[in-house]
């Protein structure tokens, strides 16, 4: 899928960031490992509130325009206090809008394309 190369990730990350979400900071494309040897990226971060590392990457199944948070495992528990599960709740709610607007980049990208 041509919307998955590291440049056109870090242009639509770089417009995500221009809409002012506090913790977009933390996102960043990193190089996808693809057998055919394109120029795939993932966007990755490590949350703030708890030391969690995740990606987000389209879904896989053909022709979806959907994107989704897949989150590391952990070697430990996490607890957290009231103030670290409200900055958390505040990352994901980044993340989901996140995700939404990456959707509708690769919709309006493929549309462009027909």
């Amino acid at each position: 899928m041509p919307f998955r190369t590291m440049t056109t990730l870090q242009t639509w990350i770089d417009d995500f960031r221009a809409l002012g979400y506090d913790d977009a900071g933390i996102l960043r494309v990193i190089p996808q490992d693809a057998d055919d040897g394109s120029d795939g990226g993932l966007i990755a971060a490590r949350l703030r509130s708890v030391s969690t590392t995740f990606y987000v990457a389209p879904e896989t199944e053909p022709g979806s325009t959907g994107w989704a948070v897949t989150f590391e495992p952990r070697e430990s528990a996490a607890p957290l206090g009231s103030a670290r599960v409200l900055a958390l709740s505040g990352e994901l709610a980044m993340l989901s809008a996140l995700c939404t607007f990456l959707q509708a980049r690769a919709e309006a990208f493929l549309d462009d394309r027909t």
